[in-house]
């Protein structure tokens, strides 16, 4: 790749295989993507001395609208949007997109020279793509946002990999994992959490893209071992919830059902302190006085959670969350001291 790719530092802007959840994010119906640089000629009407095509241009080569691209693609010389026309920057932006759909198999026993080399170019496509966004208003459009959220959710959604830790640890005292596709999954974070903040997104245009079922691929993929990966959840989430106001019963419902599996069922998810700084925000920004519905969560969802076994690892977000509460509603703290409620879970 070209020198002129710009270097994403290790401290990106904030701050774990392989299962394709495509139908989260879908081509709006009737989208043709490349329609407009298509001349439709019916057959009948093609000419019969037609011209002789000179040297192929780079713009020329990007393949169409409907064309797929495995391993081998990546190894081709992709031109930079610096040598590309303006007129063919976003043709070219949406052929970069795709060609970062190919996926890998990160385990360094399965991989060849041939896939280091395209793992390589993936990840300088990826930092093209950044930098692109940050600079092009045209990455905005309905046909580029489709292609913009069917590669994030290609590479960010999978099955995460078997726990190491098999009760929640504290990261300051355990050894921290990995997560081995790290070098491509943090640049397309960076991405999405550019994309989403920018001042020029249509959220309107977005509701199709981002919606309940993306908000719980990106909740699930909250337990993570990989702290660093939490770390960008936790961002683009809040993230979302601001800007998002439909998706905030939603983002509160699904947080306290994750509460609920984590304190009945299974005492163990990794992006519990991460969920309650979120919470914390949220609840925050509570109108006063407070609804019915969110004094029973303090009741039904904050409290029980001072009974599991790891406690002390999301204890100082926890009582955030529960002094945020009493803080917005002083008659709630005889209810969370001694109203049969902080003190029986320690009975």
């Amino acid at each position: 790749m070209s020198g002129k790719n710009k270097k994403v530092s290790e401290s990106l802007f904030f701050p774990r295989s392989e299962q394709s959840c495509l139908t989260l994010c879908f081509y709006p119906q009737g989208t043709k993507l490349g329609s407009k640089d298509q001349k439709d000629v019916a057959p009948d009407q093609k000419s019969p001395h037609p011209k002789k095509s000179s040297s192929v241009s780079k713009e020329a080569s990007i393949k169409s609208a409907d064309a797929s691209y495995c391993r081998k693609d990546l190894l081709k010389l992709s031109p930079s949007f610096q040598e590309t026309p303006q007129s063919g920057r976003l043709r070219l932006f949406i052929d970069k997109l795709r060609l970062c759909c190919v996926m890998f198999d990160w385990n360094p026993e399965d991989q060849s020279q041939t896939d280091l080399k395209a793992i390589e170019t993936k990840r300088q496509l990826l930092l093209e793509l950044v930098d692109f966004i940050g600079k092009s208003k045209s990455v905005f459009t309905e046909q580029a946002v489709a292609e913009v959220m069917k590669m994030v959710c290609t590479n960010l959604f999978r099955t995460l990999p078997p726990k190491v830790h098999k009760t929640m640890v504290d990261p300051e005292e355990e050894e921290p994992v990995f997560e081995p596709a790290w070098p491509h999954l943090q640049i397309v974070y960076e991405l999405f959490l550019r994309f989403i903040v920018s001042g020029d997104l249509d959220v309107r245009m977005m509701r199709k893209h981002i919606n309940a079922n993306f908000v719980n691929g990106l909740l699930e993929l909250l337990d993570s071992e990989d702290r660093r990966e939490r770390d960008y959840l936790k961002t683009i989430l809040h993230r979302i919830y601001a800007k998002f106001m439909m998706l905030r019963a939603w983002i509160r419902k699904s947080i306290s059902l994750t509460f609920y599996n984590f304190i009945y069922a299974t005492e163990h998810h990794n992006g519990v302190s991460e969920l309650l700084e979120i919470l914390g925000s949220i609840i925050s920004g509570f109108a006063q006085p407070l609804k019915a519905e969110h004094k029973q969560f303090l009741r039904s969802v904050l409290m029980p959670m001072h009974k599991v076994k790891p406690l002390a690892i999301f204890h100082q977000q926890l009582s955030y969350c529960v002094t945020q509460f009493v803080d917005k509603d002083h008659t709630l703290a005889p209810d969370v001291i001694t109203g049969n409620t902080l003190v029986r879970l320690y009975i």
